[in-house]
């Protein structure tokens, strides 16, 4: 079996200019060359920023890019037809398509209503401030642009749990919807701000049986117009977790093979993420957040981080089966809410601890491989100019993952410095098997059995960072080196 690799094909900052269902068609080829054989694309759905909104702003589920909604046919990332072009290309191309989706909120409502709310304490939304009263919400989506077409349901304040805006008072804030759903929040995994359904717009309520079938019937709809493969399921950390089973179940009903990651973004909390598997019957994958954090940390500590405490705390190393491994993200990026960058200089290692390795799905990020470029508003308002690098020798990391990594894992994680691990190869695998070692300090070297089987043979550094050459003896150990704060790939055959 070939091991599995993703790439989240875009960034926030992905220019809105339609382009993107394009440029994946572009690189399909590519991507296949390097072993990636998933491709997370983002919201191909309107969002209420039409042809510049990116998506997580979600207006209509059924407009992919297809109705004059919001200023624009086309959604940022192109039309309809230029979605499902792209979808084709890549499953030519034997690379599944995981698409985005966004159930949390809806933004950009047609009409007005007049409704009962309170106001609620942003730092804890179990507190009221108010007493009920009315205000002016923008709760109703009628979709005149898309005239009743794939669906002809009305989303008004009875679907909604909360909203972030009186028009009637030009008053922002968190408002508590009263309807006969409840005049409390939704029951969540975590107490954070006292309960964190609401995040942001319309939140939508999941007590409504009505929005729960639609919701699956969109669903239905989705996987029958584009054959995709697979969702991301968009900030579940603000959704029941009830309702994550039932439409995940109702999914797999009718694609029993259908790949779930779930975005649940509790960094250094891996209990949360744990009981959320529990909770949804690991019907989901998650991203693995805590793995990240460690990643975080370990770029910005440098030679103090503890290398061998690396993968501690992390649903990798808990759960592996679950676990879909990350370095960065669309949220983690610069400029962006959940900015946690990992530092380019210890991105080789990160990448080298996700794709060589057993266990975990790995997910590259675009910028990682392609680099980025943009501008945007810093947290203290200021404008800035941001330049993403390509990670160093990505390419070459993704091969030796489709190439190197199979057989049995042996695993040196027993110094703060420099930790390594082999992998022994597969019968079937000619010229499978490699040692890798990090360093986050000065230049290192571990003795590490690869296996008898690899006796006599010659290993050199496949990504040329070290020059030595290691041969194996009779028991089947070598000694392999690392160059300081570095990352070699020791492969025989080269």
């Amino acid at each position: 079996m070939t091991n599995g690799t993703m790439i989240q094909f875009f960034h926030w900052y992905y220019p809105a200019d339609g382009s993107l269902w394009k440029h994946v068609q572009e690189k399909a080829e590519e991507l296949a060359s390097l072993g990636v054989n998933a491709v997370w694309l983002p919201p191909a759905c309107k969002g209420m920023g039409g042809g510049s909104g990116s998506g997580y702003d979600l207006y209509d589920l059924y407009d992919l890019g297809e109705f004059d909604q919001k200023g624009a046919v086309r959604t940022k990332f192109g039309t309809r037809e230029e979605y499902l072009d792209a979808i084709k290309t890549l499953h030519d191309r034997k690379i599944q398509v995981y698409a985005d989706v966004v159930l949390n909120h809806r933004g950009g409502a047609d009409e007005k209503e007049r409704i009962r709310v309170r106001r609620v304490d942003p730092e804890n939304r179990k507190e009221f401030t108010s007493e009920p009263f009315e205000i002016d919400a923008f709760t109703k989506f009628t979709f005149p642009g898309r005239n009743g077409k794939y669906s002809r349901f009305i989303w008004d304040f009875r679907c909604f749990s909360g909203i972030d805006y009186a028009d009637d008072l030009k008053e922002s804030g968190i408002f508590k919807i009263l309807n006969e759903y409840g005049e409390t929040w939704e029951d969540l995994i975590d107490d954070e701000k006292g309960n964190f359904d609401y995040l942001m717009f319309a939140d939508i309520d999941f007590r409504n049986p009505a929005v729960r079938e639609e919701c699956k019937k969109w669903g239905e709809w989705y996987l029958k117009e584009t054959g995709v493969d697979g969702f991301r399921m968009d900030a579940i950390k603000h959704i029941p977790p009830g309702f994550v089973s039932e439409w995940v179940d109702h999914m797999k009903s009718i694609k029993p093979d259908l790949f779930v990651v779930s975005e649940y973004w509790a960094p250094g909390r891996l209990d949360l993420l744990l009981r959320t598997i529990d909770v949804t019957g690991g019907k989901t994958s998650l991203f693995d957040s805590s793995l990240h954090h460690n990643f975080f940390e370990a770029s910005n500590k440098g030679k103090d981080y503890d290398l061998s405490a690396i993968l501690s705390n992390s649903l990798v190393q808990a759960n592996p089966s679950v676990a879909v491994t990350v370095i960065d993200n669309h949220d983690t990026q610069p400029l962006e809410s959940l900015e946690a960058p990992v530092e380019a200089w210890f991105k080789p290692l990160a990448y080298a601890l996700i794709l060589l390795r057993e266990g975990g799905y790995p997910c590259v990020f675009y910028p990682d491989l392609y680099g980025a470029h943009y501008r945007g508003k810093g947290k203290d308002g200021s404008d800035q100019e941001i330049f993403l690098d390509k990670c160093e020798n990505l390419d070459k990391l993704l091969a030796a993952r489709d190439r190197f990594v199979y057989g049995q894992q042996r695993d040196y994680f027993d110094h703060p410095n420099c930790v390594g691990w082999t992998l022994e190869g597969g019968e079937d695998r000619a010229g499978s098997g490699c040692a890798v070692l990090l360093s986050n300090g000065e230049e290192g070297f571990k003795d590490m059995e690869i296996g008898k089987r690899h006796a006599g043979k010659v290993f050199r550094d496949y990504l040329q960072r070290h020059p030595a050459e290691v041969t194996v003896n009779a028991e089947g150990w070598g000694t392999f080196h690392v160059s300081p704060g570095s990352v070699s790939v020791w492969v025989h055959g080269l």
